[in-house]
């Protein structure tokens, strides 16, 4: 769901209202969940909200990669031994995503 909410957001343009995020995911959802889960994004940082009026309008700060990166985080930030997840992680992946993985590492590490 907080994929739909924030591709809704991102194919807006421009800040959108609770409401009209609703009406553009036209799933016959309750406002009051396309609150929370805006509210859940904005505890994540991958959207933002500004008063206009007496609502809020809502904007995305965060593409769907940025959302998975920030889930991914929390899920490092909830265990002990965040090298063992890594490296859990690391051992699983296909070979050409691994390759992609030294490649971005490399270049993360030019960036210095």
């Amino acid at each position: 769901m907080e994929t739909r909410v924030l591709a809704a957001l991102h194919e807006a343009g421009e800040p959108v209202t609770a409401g009209w995020v609703q009406e553009h995911l036209a799933a016959d959802l309750a406002y009051t969940t396309v609150m929370t889960v805006l509210v859940r994004l904005l505890a994540k940082n991958a959207v933002t909200r500004r008063r206009e009026g007496r609502s809020f309008v809502w904007m995305p700060t965060a593409d769907e990669a940025g959302l998975a990166a920030l889930k991914m985080h929390r899920v490092l930030d909830g265990e002990q031994d965040r090298r063992a997840v890594l490296a859990s992680f690391i051992t699983t992946l296909p070979e050409g995503d691994e390759q992609l993985l030294r490649e971005l590492l490399d270049q993360a590490g030019d960036e210095d």
